[in-house]
């Protein structure tokens, strides 16, 4: 009997403390943060009917080296896919966030693949 009794009191115990205020391990619903001194490109509201402003400043230049942090703000899933297989996001969910990196200049065609009339360029220098 008090090897029962010691067997449910050590379960206890031990049920305690993994149920404390510690770090879960369960993922991280929060979005990739942008990294420092990116440029956000907002995916807006009802933006599935639109087509060349879709992502904003259409074409957007930057400078080499500059980071590109799509953040999609409307309701449904959407992009960022490069014509020419430079970066694809895969699904962006809605609050959700893609960061890509432009290391060389060159001129880069987009599109939402859900929504290919959703399209953009970027300009690096």
């Amino acid at each position: 009997m008090c090897f029962r009794a010691a067997v449910i009191l050590g379960m206890s115990i031990g049920a305690a403390a993994c149920s404390g205020s510690g770090a879960s391990s369960a993922p991280s619903t929060a979005p990739t943060p942008a990294p420092a001194g990116s440029t956000t490109v907002s995916i807006s509201s009802g933006t599935s009917t639109q087509t060349t402003t879709a992502f904003g400043a259409n074409p957007l230049t930057i400078a080499a080296g500059t980071t590109i942090s799509w953040v999609n703000d409307d309701s449904t899933a959407h992009t960022s896919t490069a014509e020419g297989q430079q970066w694809a996001s895969g699904n962006i969910p809605p609050g959700g966030r893609f960061n890509f990196a432009f290391a060389s200049p060159g001129r880069f065609t987009y599109r939402c693949q859900i929504h290919p009339n959703m399209v953009g360029t970027i300009v690096v220098q």
